[in-house]
């Protein structure tokens, strides 16, 4: 019996035979290939039709590649826009720290300065806030009785006059600016000598000089001192700067409006005057430790 494969099922040469076939073709091609390198413009021309089908077979990776890269940049640009905020912010932070204690260093330094002009023994305080009362002008500074302060010690800056200390605390004391309606103070005018009365005056903040003589010789821009006639305030000290000066119509007395020329409502750093409670100040030398001592170290240079 004939057992072989019908015609329509036989493939030809075996498996065998066509593997050594190929292997010996294939080194023949290397041998030739690289003796003579005929190949190579066929690599060539094959490499040249199958680029463009290589390109597009590499779309979808190149595409996925670029999204990948794009929402990844996405990422990272909101990171370092926050850390930039971040150290935007502290630097910000740090920024008005360093102003503010430049402002408080350069005030401190004025005020020492006014200090060594002035004869008397004296104390630096900082205004810690203000009073909650708002028909006064009165402030709170960090020097009390332990401090040797006194009701009725004046209190100035390194431009002049701020106002009078009217009440003490242990560790505290309230300050009457020269803007409160309460306060008064003698002056005087330097350019003329005349002497007068200062009433405080909150809106707009200074001093009224009332019940003038209707011919007294005032100018706006005189400057008014201290008298030292209420044997409070030394005399010399700067007072306010005249503003304004107006005569009553038909009557016989004026009036001037000074602006004080201390930072009354500025100052944070204030120079008190230590005086005796009788209000005759002292005049020893001045006080060697009066400086607060977390003001020390941002004075030096």
């Amino acid at each position: 019996m004939d057992r072989s494969p019908p015609p329509f099922f036989k493939q030809g040469p075996s498996a065998n035979a066509r593997l050594a076939f190929f292997a010996l073709l294939a080194i023949a091609l290397l041998v030739i290939d690289a003796r003579s390198g005929l190949l190579a413009t066929i690599r060539q021309g094959i490499g040249t039709v199958l680029y463009p089908l290589q390109r597009t077979l590499l779309v979808p990776r190149d595409a996925a590649s670029l999204v990948t890269d794009y929402f990844g940049g996405i990422g990272r640009l909101r990171t370092e826009n926050a850390e930039l905020r971040r150290i935007e912010v502290a630097n910000a932070r740090t920024l008005l720290q360093v102003e503010q204690l430049a402002a408080e260093n350069s005030q401190l330094r004025q005020v020492l300065a006014m200090r060594e002009r002035i004869a008397l023994r004296s104390t630096v305080g900082e205004v810690l806030y203000e009073t909650r009362d708002p028909f006064t002008r009165r402030i709170v500074i960090d020097r009390g009785l332990q401090h040797g302060i006194a009701a009725g010690q004046p209190v100035i800056d390194a431009a002049g006059v701020v106002g009078q200390v009217t009440r003490v605390l242990p560790v505290t004391s309230e300050v009457t600016l020269l803007s409160d309606r309460s306060s008064t103070l003698p002056v005087e005018l330097v350019r003329t000598g005349q002497r007068a009365i200062g009433f405080g005056r909150p809106h707009p903040g200074g001093l009224e000089l009332r019940y003038l003589p209707s011919s007294s010789d005032i100018r706006v821009g005189d400057i008014a001192i201290t008298s030292g006639l209420d044997a409070v305030f030394p005399p010399g000290l700067p007072v306010g700067r005249v503003v304004d000066f107006q005569r009553d119509a038909g009557g016989s007395f004026a009036s001037a409006t000074l602006a004080p020329i201390a930072g009354v409502e500025t100052s944070r750093m204030l120079l008190v005057l230590l005086a005796e409670r009788s209000g005759v100040p002292e005049t020893s030398a001045p006080a060697t430790d009066t400086v607060p001592a977390r003001k020390r170290r941002p004075t030096g240079k």
